[in-house]
């Protein structure tokens, strides 16, 4: 799924082309996994405990494996993103069942910390060669092999993990999903994307931004209302008064927030800034992702040398060292050089914060609860991505407009920097003792 979504952004002009869709209509081909993916991941997170975690990820790879085929057949533009939102239904699924198969295979400590570095390393591998494939697919084969690459991967995955995946335990007798409460965080985070989205295409000041950001703060606030008040609630809001549960989500959604918003941001700086070509911007980023698979593999060594709180903060702060420089970054080409070297080493340590994030919300909590645990970490992930890029977009449209694009751009790599170290004094704080 990693691979798919780079190849896919890569690939959006020519997907444009071939399936009838506008300039301003192609943000919908990510748009309409990202509501699907952030919206539902957390009921699906809660079903992977109900139903059984084993039963929701095959269920889930069946869904990605029938909507990948359906999407890289596809001739017109409606079957095209019901497509993709039938693929962000399947992350929704998968993500979360995998993350608590994962948590609940290894025992807190050192081992699950290795199992999610290799994770982290393996999920950033995918973004990265997906980066390098998408110009090759789309050049000498076609970007419907984005999809049908999805096709191999879930029958795979389907002939092996039936045979590898620990069977469900009985299902969990007189049990009842809450409802009212799924339905209500689902259509507060769909809200809140939608919001957000809107906001980097449209404005803040956008009828569309507003109107959702504000629907989304009303539906999570009845959510809130209605977990309280329920008998069987889909998150028992003791979970998020767990500071190690509530800091660790903080912190990966900022961890997500500012890595995308900063790539966002290097991308109009080296193709608009620097003129040049996507082949070689692309190139940069490769640097960036190589940085972030070797991240993940040397963050269980970071946590075991110096704890996960440390080891956070640590991530944070080498982050936003790294990220401070470009701020002051010229308008010449003897910057990519040094560029290369600080995005490498932005990435080592953004992946090192990730996995500290993603083993710090889950640790001290039962079995019975890693499904919501996962659920609650992969929408945090979806809800950074979503909002990094509008913001720091927001900061750019006001630096531009007071002193070009590359003064607009010097603030907004400037805030992302000040929001790196600033994450790193919050994870120290709240999870202090």
């Amino acid at each position: 799924m990693a691979v798919d979504f780079s190849v896919l952004n890569v690939a959006l002009p020519v997907i444009g082309r071939d399936v009838g869709l506008r300039t301003a209509d192609l943000q919908w081909i990510a748009t309409s996994y990202a509501l699907c993916a952030a919206g539902l991941t957390l009921l699906f997170g809660r079903f992977s405990d109900l139903l059984g975690r084993r039963r929701v990820f095959l269920l889930g790879m069946v869904l990605l494996g029938v909507s990948s085929l359906v999407g890289g057949l596809a001739q017109t533009a409606v079957v095209l993103l019901a497509a993709r939102a039938a693929q962000g239904v399947a992350t929704a699924m998968v993500t979360p069942a995998a993350l608590s198969l994962l948590t609940t295979g290894f025992a807190e400590g050192p081992a699950r910390d290795r199992a999610l570095g290799l994770n982290g390393a393996l999920m950033a591998g995918g973004f990265t060669s997906g980066a390098m494939l998408g110009g090759l697919l789309t050049d000498t084969l076609s970007w419907r092999w984005a999809f049908f690459l999805n096709v191999v991967v879930a029958v795979a995955v389907l002939a092996v993990a039936p045979r590898v995946l620990p069977r469900d335990q009985e299902r969990v007798k007189g049990v009842r999903l809450d409802l009212p409460g799924a339905l209500l965080v689902t259509g507060g985070l769909v809200a809140l994307v939608f919001g957000a989205t809107s906001a980097g295409e449209k404005g803040w000041t956008a009828t569309a931004t507003w109107t959702g950001l504000v629907t989304a703060g009303v539906l999570l606030l009845g959510f809130v209302l209605v977990e309280r008040r329920a008998a069987q609630p889909l998150v028992a809001l003791g979970i998020l008064r767990r500071r190690q549960v509530a800091a660790g989500n903080a912190a990966g959604a900022l961890a997500f927030a500012t890595e995308t918003s900063l790539v966002f941001a290097l991308t109009l700086y080296l193709q608009d800034v620097l003129g040049l070509s996507p082949l070689a911007a692309g190139a940069v980023f490769g640097v960036l992702g190589v940085g972030t698979v070797l991240g993940g593999l040397v963050a269980p060594r970071v946590f075991a040398r110096t704890g996960l709180r440390q080891g956070i903060v640590i991530g944070f702060v080498v982050q936003g060292l790294a990220t401070l420089p470009l701020a002051f970054a010229g308008s010449g080409r003897g910057w990519v050089v040094p560029l290369l070297v600080l995005v490498f080493v932005g990435g080592v340590a953004n992946l090192v914060a990730i996995v500290g994030y993603v083993a710090t919300a889950t640790s001290g909590l039962p079995d019975g609860e890693q499904g919501l645990a996962t659920g609650l970490v992969t929408m945090s992930q979806q809800v950074g991505i979503a909002l990094g890029t509008p913001v720091l977009s927001a900061v750019v449209v006001a630096g531009t407009a007071a002193g070009g694009l590359l003064s607009g751009l010097h603030l907004a790599i400037g805030v992302n920097a000040v929001a790196c170290l600033g994450s790193a004094v919050l994870v120290r704080v709240a999870l202090r003792g």
